[in-house]
């Protein structure tokens, strides 16, 4: 198992959560929601292109050659 985007989200979740703690700080509180929904999206993202690929390889397995 490819444990490779797990180890992506942890860092992207991570480095949003350090950097929406800066922007609260700097009295920044509209870029850091907009920052913490990037993150989300980003994330969403590749779990769309994973699952994708979950759906093409179970096609895959059930096709008539």
């Amino acid at each position: 198992m490819d444990l490779s985007l797990i180890y992506r989200i942890a860092g992207v979740g991570i480095l949003i959560a350090i950097l929406n703690i800066f922007l609260q700080q700097a009295e920044r509180k509209d870029q850091a929601q907009m920052l913490s929904l990037a993150g989300v999206i980003l994330v969403l993202l590749w779990l769309v292109q994973l699952i994708a690929r979950l759906f093409e390889q179970v096609e895959s397995v059930f096709r008539w050659y």
